[in-house]
C-alpha cells in the first residue's frame, strides 16, 4: 500500500536518530505493529512493535518468495499473509472467537490442499502470539544483556508453539539478523575497544550474516537514509523543488521522481484521513461513517483505515503540560 509510506518512514527515522538502534529486538513480533496488530491480540497481552514501516509498506521484497526447501506450503512470506488474515478478522473478545473468524478467511486465501494445514498453523499462531505478551520487554532498550534475556525468552515462546522445520522459516531470517544487531550493540557499548578494534569486530560480524541478509540489511539502511531525508524535508517544509534537487543529486532522477509521487500520494492519503477523521469527531452516525468510508477508501484501504488512524495518532506530539 503506497498511502502512508513517507510518514511511515519518517517514524522510522525518527526512531532511528533517537538511538534506538535496538529497537527490533525490543520483543517486537517483527511483521506487525501496535497499530496493525488486532485490537484483539493487544488486550490478550500481545506486544506493541517498534516498527511503523512495516504497518504501511508491508515486508521488505527479498523477504517474499518460497523457501528453498521442498515444503512449497512453507514460504518465506508466511508468517506476513497469516498477520494480514489477522489484520482482515479484526477484533475478538477471545481467542478461540478470533480462530472462528479466521476460518473462512484460510478457506478463501490459501489453496484447497493447503487450508487445513494452513488453519492448523494459524490457530498455534494466535496462540503464539497470545503467549509473547507475557514477556516483559527488558527496562533498557539497549542494555545488550537484557536484550539477550528478553531475545532468549521469546525464543522459549516460540520454541513452545512451532516444530523446528516451521520456526525456521517463520522465524529464521529475523533471528539471523537479530543476533548480528545485538553482537553490534556489543561491540558499540564495549568502551574497553579502541576505535580500531571495534571496527574490526564490526567487519567480523556482518561476515556472519549471509548474502540475503546482508543484502536485507543494505536495503534496511537504504530506506532509512530517504526516511531520515524526507523528515528533513517535512520538518522545515521543503518545497517540491528543493525535494527534487537534493534526491535526485542523490539517488538519481528516475527515485526523485517516484518519491515525489509518493510525496503527492502521502498529502492525498493524509487529507482523505482528515476527512474521515472529522466526521468521527463530529460523532457521525454509523450508516454515515460508512458511507464515508465508502467514498473515501477503496476496499482494501478500509481494511487498513483503523490502524493508520492509530499510528497517526500515535505520531501526534503531545500536548503541553500546564
Amino acid at each position: 500500500m503506497k498511502q502512508g509510506r513517507v510518514l511511515a518512514l519518517s517514524l522510522a527515522a525518527v526512531a532511528l536518530v533517537a538511538g534506538l538502534f535496538a529497537a527490533r529486538l525490543a520483543l517486537r513480533d517483527e511483521g506487525t505493529t501496535a497499530a496493525r496488530q488486532p485490537s484483539s491480540i493487544q488486550r490478550w497481552g500481545g506486544p506493541p512493535t517498534a516498527d511503523p514501516s512495516v504497518a504501511i509498506i508491508g515486508p521488505p521484497a527479498s523477504r517474499a518468495g518460497k523457501d528453498d526447501g521442498a515444503d512449497e506450503f512453507l514460504t518465506q512470506d508466511l508468517r506476513w499473509r497469516m498477520e494480514d488474515l489477522l489484520l482482515e478478522a479484526g477484533a475478538a473478545d477471545t481467542p478461540a472467537l478470533l480462530k472462528q473468524k479466521l476460518a473462512p478467511l484460510v478457506q478463501r486465501h490459501f489453496a484447497p490442499r493447503d487450508a487445513v494445514r494452513a488453519l492448523a498453523l494459524l490457530e498455534r499462531y494466535v496462540d503464539y502470539r497470545v503467549a509473547l505478551g507475557a514477556v516483559k520487554p527488558p527496562a533498557d532498550a539497549i542494555d545488550p544483556r537484557a536484550l539477550r534475556r528478553a531475545l532468549s525468552e521469546r525464543q522459549h515462546v516460540r520454541e513452545r508453539f512451532f516444530a523446528t522445520h516451521e520456526y525456521r522459516v517463520l522465524f529464521g531470517q529475523d533471528e539471523e539478523l537479530d543476533r548480528f544487531t545485538l553482537a553490534r550493540l556489543e561491540v558499540e557499548r564495549n568502551t574497553e575497544l579502541t576505535a580500531l578494534q571495534r571496527a574490526a569486530a564490526l567487519r567480523d560480524a556482518e561476515r556472519e550474516l549471509s548474502d540475503s541478509q546482508r543484502a536485507l540489511r543494505a536495503e534496511a539502511v537504504a530506506h532509512m537514509g530517504v526516511a531520515a531525508q524526507t523528515a528533513a524535508f517535512d520538518v522545515v517544509g521543503a518545497s517540491e523543488q528543493e525535494r527534487y534537487a537534493q534526491r535526485s543529486a542523490r539517488y538519481g532522477d528516475a527515485a526523485a521522481l517516484q518519491l515525489a509521487q509518493l510525496d503527492r500520494e502521502e498529502r492525498d492519503w493524509q487529507s482523505r484521513l482528515d476527512a474521515y477523521a472529522a466526521g468521527k469527531a463530529h460523532n457521525t452516525g454509523e450508516d454515515q461513517l460508512a458511507a464515508l468510508r465508502q467514498q473515501l477508501f477503496t476496499p482494501q484501504e478500509q481494511l487498513r483505515l483503523e490502524a493508520a488512524l492509530t499510528l497517526r495518532q500515535q505520531a501526534a506530539p503531545a500536548p503541553p503540560r500546564r
